[in-house]
């Protein structure tokens, strides 16, 4: 069996969202989503997120594509890629880990996944930062 990982924030989930977990799970047959927690959102994107981690991860999990959503880890993001052993890692099209740097970090703890990064979906209307204002 395949295992797909896929990360965000998910703050007021959105039709890009949905896009990029229905194409993280082409790449596989189980679909891992990490919940980014609410700092680790802070220090990424410069602000807190509308929702608490614990209201985006049961918004996560109400998706009927999600395998299975789980929080991430404070300070270390990826120990949980440790835990999960995924198959496929597949970033999103904005998000700031760069692919190289994310595989540099695999190979550093010995985990054998394939990186992939996902195109954008209409980023000029479904991105969380334009639909905040």
């Amino acid at each position: 069996m395949k295992l797909v990982m896929c990360a965000g924030t998910f703050d007021n989930i959105h039709p890009g969202h949905l896009f990029y977990l229905s194409e993280a799970k082409k790449h596989g047959d189980r679909l891992v989503v990490v919940v980014a927690r609410d700092d680790t959102s802070k220090a990424f994107k410069g602000n807190a997120p509308a929702h608490n981690e614990r209201e985006r991860l049961e918004s996560v999990r109400m998706l009927e594509i999600v395998n299975k959503a789980v929080l991430g880890h404070h300070g270390d993001i990826f120990k949980i890629i440790e835990e999960v052993r995924p198959n496929v890692i597949c970033l999103g099209y904005d998000q700031k880990v760069q692919k190289q740097q994310l595989e540099d970090e695999l190979k550093k703890r010995e985990i054998k996944a394939e990186v992939v990064r996902i195109e954008s979906y209409m980023p000029h209307l479904y991105k969380s930062s334009k639909l905040k204002k």
